[in-house]
């Protein structure tokens, strides 16, 4: 009895039949080594490209681009004075840090700024409840607003970016006809986007441009379609939330309004401008008692 069948070739050729099985069994092995290897290559370095491709995406997030900011905002800020016009400024040179503006030594004239958000609906409230109270105060020169557009709901609108586009807008108006601003800002808040919308389109914020009494129209209308200023809106509103905020016992911004009265933070109801009023007037009675002269005393006689 045998262990196998029956082979009854000659021994030569059962021992070549052997050696060709064989070859072909490492000839199979050395393909599956092959595709084993390429596999295992290609896994590598696709790994790497997405490595490479996300810490691409790091840099280039966080280096951006250097550009000029707008004419008129070298605080990161349009400051508005007597007559509702804009204290005109340079523009920033690429990575030139802001200049704060300069509050009144005297303390007769009540320094009011305002970090905002278009898309944030406290920020809506305070500048509904109190813009008409202070146009007349500003328009008289009793006092100054200063106001910084920033974008920190900006992905807060259903992918459209709203709040980088209307700051950005904002900038624009600042840059090319800086007397309108006032009311641009207004009518901005007026009928204000839901957070968590898409906001209005660019051809929506064009029209309030218009309604705001805006020149230079057609440069302010390519400013917002190609983004002008976009980086620079970025980059003042990391300003002003990592800080430190001039002229203030702020550190930095915490969420997307900030009011500041003679650099003290109003933390008062955003719907009374009752509230708001009082909380000026206490600023700016502190003010005068911290800058006015003390009378001499009298002299022993």
């Amino acid at each position: 009895m045998t262990d196998g069948p029956d082979d009854s070739r000659p021994a030569n050729e059962r021992r070549e039949a052997a050696r060709e099985k064989a070859r072909q069994l490492r000839t199979s092995q050395q393909r599956k080594d092959r595709r084993n290897k390429a596999l295992l290559t290609g896994g590598i370095v696709i790994g790497v490209l997405a490595v490479v491709t996300v810490v691409a995406l790091i840099i280039v997030s966080a280096i951006r681009p250097t550009v000029p900011g707008p004419k008129n905002m070298a605080s990161d800020g349009v400051l508005i004075g007597s007559g509702l016009t804009v204290k005109p400024t340079p523009a920033l040179a690429a990575d030139a840090k802001p200049i704060p503006s300069t509050p009144d030594p005297s303390g007769s004239v009540v320094d009011i700024r305002v970090y905002a958000d278009y898309l944030c609906a406290l920020c809506g409230d305070f500048q509904r409840t109190n813009l008409k109270q202070l146009e007349p105060l500003v328009k008289d020169g009793a006092v100054t607003m200063e106001v910084h557009p920033v974008a920190i709901y900006t992905s807060h609108s259903a992918g459209t970016k709203y709040s980088l586009r209307a700051a950005n807008a904002a900038a624009c108006v600042a840059n090319y006809s800086p007397n309108a601003f006032w009311k641009f800002n207004a009518t901005m808040f007026t009928k204000q986007p839901k957070e968590g919308g898409p906001g209005l389109t660019d051809a929506q914020i064009k029209s309030r441009v218009s309604d705001a009494g805006a020149t230079k129209t057609s440069e302010i209308s390519s400013c917002i379609d190609d983004g002008r200023f976009k980086t620079w809106v970025t980059t003042a509103s990391d300003r002003a939330l990592s800080g430190p905020i001039p002229n203030s016992t702020v550190k930095k911004m915490t969420n997307a309004l900030l009011v500041l009265v003679n650099g003290k933070q109003y933390t008062g109801s955003l719907t009374s401008a009752a509230d708001f009023k009082a909380f000026v007037l206490q600023a700016q009675g502190d003010q005068y008692s911290s800058t006015a002269t003390p009378s001499p005393s009298p002299s022993a006689g």
